[in-house]
């Protein structure tokens, strides 16, 4: 499995029609932060800000603590949705449904953390880091969440830009779709 390098162009959704399929997959991988949410308990979701690395193989790669009620749900019900942002206004996102589990992977979690740095960073984390990055791991005793995608629902970049646009103001309605949906012919 390799990491998706941090993309210099995120992919641009559409403000005139609906994703298609692989533009869904498209825009996952081409991002950085997600709302991370899994079930709880009792009360609503629990929710989380976090940034995520994409594989070629199309798993979602999360570094968290071991101790945080993220690897505590994963670890009890392997289901998770993350809402991939779009950082740019006006946004667009895409709800993707998961199914997860804690990896023990220690090289593969380091991987993930020096990837996690350059997106946090937007510069490529140098290799000499690395010492540090794994002396932070095994201290904050992190893991690894690796998210497989089976669904996805978008949402496209609605915006008025003043109050006299109300009227041409659209919506439409979206639909989940599976993951691996192939784009149908016009």
């Amino acid at each position: 499995m390799l990491l998706l390098p941090l993309s210099a162009e995120p992919f641009t959704a559409p403000v005139d029609r609906d994703m298609l399929p692989s533009e869904r997959r498209e825009f996952v991988r081409t991002h950085r932060t997600c709302v991370f949410a899994t079930s709880r308990r009792a009360d609503g979701p629990a929710m989380s800000v976090v940034y995520y690395v994409p594989t070629d193989t199309d798993e979602l790669l999360i570094s968290t603590m071991r101790g945080r009620a993220k690897a505590r749900s994963v670890d009890r019900d392997g289901k998770v949705s993350l809402c991939v942002l779009d950082e740019r206004w006006p946004f667009a996102y895409v709800q993707v449904y998961c199914d997860a589990f804690i990896d023990d992977d220690h090289d593969l979690l380091i991987d993930a953390m020096m990837s996690i740095g350059t997106r946090m960073s937007g510069e490529v984390m140098p290799e000499d880091a690395r010492p540090l990055v794994e002396a932070m791991a095994e201290r904050e005793e992190r893991i690894l969440l690796r998210c497989r995608p089976y669904q996805t629902f978008a949402q496209p970049p609605r915006h008025l830009h003043s109050n006299d646009q109300a009227e041409q103001l659209t919506h439409w309605l979206s639909a989940a779709l599976p993951w691996d949906a192939p784009d149908k012919p016009a």
